[in-house]
């Protein structure tokens, strides 16, 4: 980094810390305060530019910066975060739910020399259309060779504004010639909301394979799309005659508040869902709202939410307020315990972004979710389990289910046979849903 540049940026840190301080009256020896730890900030910039044992390139300096950043805000939590350029292009794409691509979702197979491998086509999208399978390795991208390359760097090669093309050369299970596909970008459309298994058309299935007739869907996150997608699956299934339903929001991270909040309106009438509260805003409170509300009278239609240590967040939100209101059992393990909202802030012209954690959300109880080290309240965070529901899972077990989960989300080719990955599997946690549900179910379905 060049004196000028250190220079420049040493302007752009003291006009920000400055224009806060002054727009906050801040006295005297508070703007001294930041006005010398600004410089510190500048001065190690320049002490290692000019004293380490070797020069840094360019992109190593820009990697250091980053690196400073990141280690001060992991000291404040552990969910506060710099989201470099090309990391919030994707976290963009991943919020929204769409983006322009060809409909692939990628992997690396060990098992194939880590190859750069399609894990599954996503259907009505231009790489479904075209023939590319589950199982494909894609030798090169726009004739550049893919070996020793990296996912994310392999995403944004594939990616681009809908209406240009992109060419994969891929290899077929069993082929031994490459094939070369060139393809169309369109706005794909990460599906949110899944079924147990899919239709022959590559469609969620949202009805398990039982007499009951219940009802199974996974909320993999909550993006913008989820609410949409969600409102077309509960449709189906109560026109399919649904009798109960199991949610899974298991290994969900979370995502959007909003969403959260849409979801849970969906199946309360009434009461809180979930509040905020923070430093420098208004505590909030959202409610739920009798119009709109899916499945009533709520005893003639039992839910189940399953639930395992990796659901967090807006995952949490959704199991807390339902469990809260008695409209839904909780099963699985206790739940992550992030209870806290980060703030998405622009940084660098919007090319860049600085996630803050700026309050923190509270269940319907009045507990907070929020696992505190350390803290008086340890005993509350997280969801558990309803009493009796709770399944203990080894991690074979886990690591079993993930592969056996994963199996079944697979858009295969239609009339090609399966052999289906670990068959005698059985998921404890939704079998312990079903259970519970059949119990719950009125004797005498509604006519």
């Amino acid at each position: 980094m060049s004196g000028r540049n250190l220079g420049w940026l040493f302007g752009v840190v003291m006009a920000g810390v400055f224009g806060l301080a002054i727009s906050q009256s801040a006295p005297s020896a508070a703007r001294d305060n930041d006005y010398e730890m600004a410089r510190l900030v500048v001065d190690v910039l320049q002490e290692v530019r000019q004293r380490y044992v070797r020069e840094l390139k360019p992109e190593e300096q820009r990697q250091f910066v980053e690196a400073m950043i990141n280690g001060g805000l992991e000291r404040l939590d552990p969910h506060s975060n710099y989201i470099n350029p090309q990391d919030f292009k994707q976290f963009s794409r991943v919020s929204k739910g769409t983006f322009g691509g060809v409909g692939i979702s990628l992997g690396v197979d060990m098992q194939k020399g880590g190859r750069l491998t399609v894990l599954s086509p996503i259907v009505g999208t231009p790489a479904y259309a075209a023939g590319i399978l589950a199982g494909d390795i894609i030798t090169k991208i726009n004739g550049k060779v893919t070996e020793n390359l990296g996912i994310s760097e392999a995403i944004d090669l594939i990616q681009g504004d809908p209406g240009s093309e992109v060419t994969l050369t891929v290899m077929h299970e069993g082929e031994k010639k490459p094939v070369d596909y060139t393809l169309k970008r369109d706005i794909i459309r990460v599906q949110s909301v899944i079924g147990d298994t899919r239709k022959p058309d590559g469609t969620p299935e949202f009805m398990l394979n039982n007499p009951d007739k219940i009802a199974y869907l996974r909320i993999a996150t909550f993006s913008e799309t989820t609410v949409g997608e969600l409102r077309t699956a509960l449709a189906a299934i109560q026109a399919a005659g649904a009798r109960g339903l199991v949610i899974d929001v298991r290994y969900n991270p979370g995502g959007l508040l909003a969403a959260a909040v849409e979801i849970c309106d969906l199946f309360l009438d009434d009461g809180v869902i979930v509040s905020t509260r923070g430093r420098n805003q208004q505590d909030l409170v959202y409610s739920a709202h009798r119009e709109g509300t899916m499945f009533l009278p709520a005893k003639e239609f039992p839910i189940a939410i399953l639930v395992n240590r990796y659901s967090a967040s807006a995952s949490e939100i959704l199991a807390a307020a339902l469990q809260d209101h008695g409209r839904a059992v909780i099963i699985g393990e206790r739940s992550y315990g992030k209870g806290s909202v980060q703030n998405v802030i622009p940084m660098e012209s919007q090319s860049s972004a600085l996630k803050l954690t700026t309050a923190s959300y509270w269940r319907p109880s009045g507990k907070n979710i929020h696992r505190f080290p350390d803290s008086k309240e340890t005993d509350e965070w997280g969801v558990k389990p309803n009493p009796e529901m709770e399944v203990k899972l080894e991690d074979k077990e886990r690591v079993d289910y993930q592969r056996w989960r994963g199996d079944r989300d697979v858009v295969r080719e239609v009339g090609k046979p399966h052999t289906p990955l670990l068959p005698d599997f059985k998921d404890r946690v939704l079998e312990k849903a079903l259970q519970t549900l059949r119990a719950a179910m009125p004797a005498n379905p509604p006519q």
